[in-house]
C-alpha cells in the first residue's frame, strides 16, 4: 500500500495519486485510489467522479471495491472519496482495504498531523511530494520524519513544477527523486505521464 504524502497542502498530492495510480494500473487490474483527507476530500473532482458513494459506504459486508468508482480523468484507476467521512471510518476503511490483488494508493492530508498520520500507519511505502520552494521541502521534511516513525518510509521524493534545478536530498534524504515539470493540464500532459511512468518504474524496481 503506497502512501502519497507531502507537508504543504496545494502541492500536487492529488493529482500525482491519480498519476501514478493510472501508471500503476492496467484494464485488468485497476488501481484502487484513496482520498483519506477529510478536512480538503478534493479526490473526486480531480478523478471526475460524484462525491458518494465513498469510503463512508463500506461496511462489513461491503467490499471497498464494490463502492469505489471507476475515474474519468485518468485510465485504469478506480476512485474512493472521502467526503468528510468521520474519524472512525476512515480508520475502518483503511483497514478494509485490499492489500495484494490490485495496487492501492492513499491519498493523505498534508502535514505531520494525527489526520496525515492514519494513512501513513497502514501504508508501506511513501511517496513525498513537494514543490521545488525551501518552505514546501522543509514542510515535507516533517511528513517524512513522520512517515519513517510510523514504517512507511519515502522510496521517492517528487517535486512538483520542477525543472530539475533543485537537488531536495539534504532536506528529504529520499533515495531517487523525479521531477514533474510545470504543465496547465497535469493529468493530459505526456511530459507529465512520462514521469508518473518514471516513478512508478522506481517504485516497481523497489518492490513497493
Amino acid at each position: 500500500m503506497l502512501a502519497i504524502a507531502g507537508g504543504k497542502g496545494g502541492c500536487g498530492k492529488t493529482t500525482i495519486a491519480l498519476g501514478v495510480g493510472q501508471a500503476l494500473g492496467t484494464p485488468t487490474k485497476p488501481s484502487l485510489v484513496v482520498d483519506t483527507d477529510r478536512d480538503m476530500p478534493n479526490l473526486h473532482r480531480r478523478a471526475g467522479v460524484d462525491p458518494t458513494p465513498g469510503i463512508a459506504d463500506i461496511t462489513a459486508s461491503t467490499e471497498p471495491t464494490a463502492v469505489a468508482q471507476r475515474a474519468t480523468a485518468v485510465e485504469n484507476v478506480d476512485v474512493l472519496p472521502c467526503q468528510t467521512a468521520p474519524e472512525g471510518v476512515v480508520d475502518n476503511a483503511i483497514g478494509s482495504l485490499p492489500r495484494r490483488d490490485r495496487p492501492v494508493v492513499l491519498d493523505c492530508p498534508a502535514g505531520a498531523g494525527p489526520d496525515a498520520a492514519r494513512p501513513l500507519r497502514a501504508a508501506d511505502r511513501t511517496v513525498l511530494v513537494s514543490e521545488p520552494t525551501r518552505q514546501s521541502l522543509t514542510d515535507a521534511a516533517k511528513t517524512a520524519a513522520m512517515a519513517r516513525s510510523l514504517g512507511a518510509p519515502p522510496a521517492i521524493a517528487v517535486l512538483v513544477g520542477s525543472d530539475g534545478s533543485v537537488d531536495p536530498s539534504p532536506l528529504l534524504s529520499c533515495p531517487e527523486t523525479v521531477h514533474v515539470p510545470s504543465v496547465s493540464k497535469p493529468l493530459e500532459s505526456d511530459r507529465a505521464a512520462a514521469k508518473y511512468v518514471e516513478i512508478a518504474n522506481v517504485l516497481a524496481k523497489r518492490n513497493t
